[in-house]
C-alpha cells in the first residue's frame, strides 16, 4: 500500500475486461453488504477517498474506474464511449466481484451511469445514493437538438483520433492549475488527491492517464425526454437517496433548467414514495470531497436503516 493511500483502504482491484482491465479499490469488510462507488466525469476513485473512511465500515465498499479514467484500460481505438457501455462496465464488474445484489453511491456522471444500471437490472440494486446527480432531459424545445447532439459526438470522437496527438508532459503545478481553472468546484487538496490517481510519473514530468476522447461529455450521456425518465424511474425497485449540494451543478447546456431537477425529484417522490429521500446540503458539486461531514451522516443513515429515513428525523422538510 502506497504511502499515500486512503485510510481504511484494505486492496486495490484489478479485474479483467475484454480490452483490459478495470481498476477498483476497495475499503471496509469483504463480508459486509457490498457497496460499488462510481466516480463523476474525468474523476476516478480517488474521489470517495475522504468520504468513505467516514462510513460505516461494517459494510465492503469499491470504487472503480470507469473505462479510460484513472488506472482502467482505454477501450480500443475505434470504439466510444457511450452511456450503455459504462453501464455494462457496472455488469462486468459486479459478475466479477460475484454480487448479485449490491447498492450504489454515484456521484454525478457516477450517478447517472448507475441510475441507468439500477433501472436495466432492478432486481441487483437495493440502495441507490446519487450524490449531485441528475438525468439528462431532454426539454421538448429541444428536441431538434437531439440529433446535432448526436452528430457532434460523432465527429468529436473522429477529429480526437485523427490527431494522434502524444501525451503530453506536465509538471504537478501545471495540472493542478488546468484542473482547477476548469472545475471551479474543486480545492486544491481535492485536485491533488485526483491527480494522484489520474497521471503516471515519466522522465521529465507527468502525463495524464485519461482516454483523450473523453473530453466532450456529451458524447457519453443520453438526452432524454420526461416521458423516457418517468418510465425508467418506474422500474426502480431501490430505495433512492439523492443528495443536492446548494451550490452544486448538474446539466453541461448553459440551458438547463431548475424544472429539470423539480420534474426528477416530483416524478420520484410520486412513484417510488416511502423509497424516496431528498436531502439538500450545504457545499459545491464535490461536497463529498471537500466537505465529507455534510454527507456522510446522511449516507450512513441511509444504508444502516432497512427504509429511507424520514425527514423529520434529518430535520429537513421535503
Amino acid at each position: 500500500m502506497s504511502e499515500n493511500a486512503a485510510p481504511g483502504l484494505i486492496s486495490e482491484l484489478k479485474l479483467a475486461v475484454p480490452w483490459g482491465h478495470i481498476a477498483a479499490k476497495a475499503w471496509g469488510s469483504l463480508q459486509g453488504p457490498p457497496v460499488l462507488c462510481l466516480h463523476g466525469w474525468l474523476d476516478n476513485a480517488n474521489s470517495f477517498d475522504r468520504l468513505i473512511p467516514l462510513l460505516p465500515q461494517d459494510f465492503y465498499y469499491v470504487a472503480m474506474d470507469f473505462g479510460g479514467h484513472g488506472l482502467s484500460s482505454h477501450y480500443s481505438p475505434g470504439v466510444p464511449y457511450y452511456l450503455q457501455t459504462f453501464v455494462s462496465e457496472i455488469r462486468r464488474v459486479v459478475a466479477a466481484l460475484k454480487w448479485n445484489r449490491f447498492s450504489i453511491l454515484g456521484h454525478s456522471f457516477g450517478g447517472v451511469v448507475g441510475g441507468m444500471f439500477s433501472c436495466t437490472f432492478p432486481e441487483m440494486v437495493d440502495k441507490l445514493i446519487l450524490l449531485d446527480t441528475l438525468v439528462f432531459l431532454l426539454e421538448s424545445n429541444e428536441m431538434e437538438n437531439l440529433l446535432t447532439y448526436k452528430r457532434r459526438a460523432i465527429e468529436h470522437m473522429l477529429q480526437v483520433e485523427a490527431s494522434q496527438e502524444l501525451s503530453r508532459v506536465f509538471s504537478l503545478k501545471q495540472l493542478l492549475q488546468r484542473l482547477l481553472k476548469s472545475n471551479s468546484h474543486l480545492s486544491e487538496e481535492c485536485g491533488e488527491l485526483l491527480l494522484q490517481r489520474g497521471t503516471t510519473k515519466v522522465a521529465t514530468g507527468l502525463v495524464l492517464n485519461r482516454d483523450q476522447r473523453l473530453s466532450w461529455v456529451e458524447n457519453s450521456i443520453d438526452y432524454v425526454s420526461r416521458e423516457l425518465c418517468a418510465h425508467y424511474i418506474r422500474k426502480l425497485q431501490a430505495h433512492v437517496l439523492l443528495i443536492k449540494a446548494v451550490h452544486g451543478y448538474f446539466d453541461p447546456r448553459e440551458n438547463y433548467s431548475e424544472e429539470s431537477l423539480s420534474f426528477m425529484i416530483d416524478t420520484m417522490k410520486s412513484t417510488l414514495k416511502e423509497r424516496f429521500q431528498f436531502v439538500e446540503v450545504p457545499g459545491n458539486h464535490c461536497v463529498h470531497m471537500s466537505e465529507p461531514q455534510h454527507v456522510a451522516n446522511i449516507i450512513s443513515s441511509f444504508l444502516q436503516r432497512t427504509h429511507t429515513l424520514p425527514a423529520v428525523a434529518l430535520g429537513l422538510e421535503l
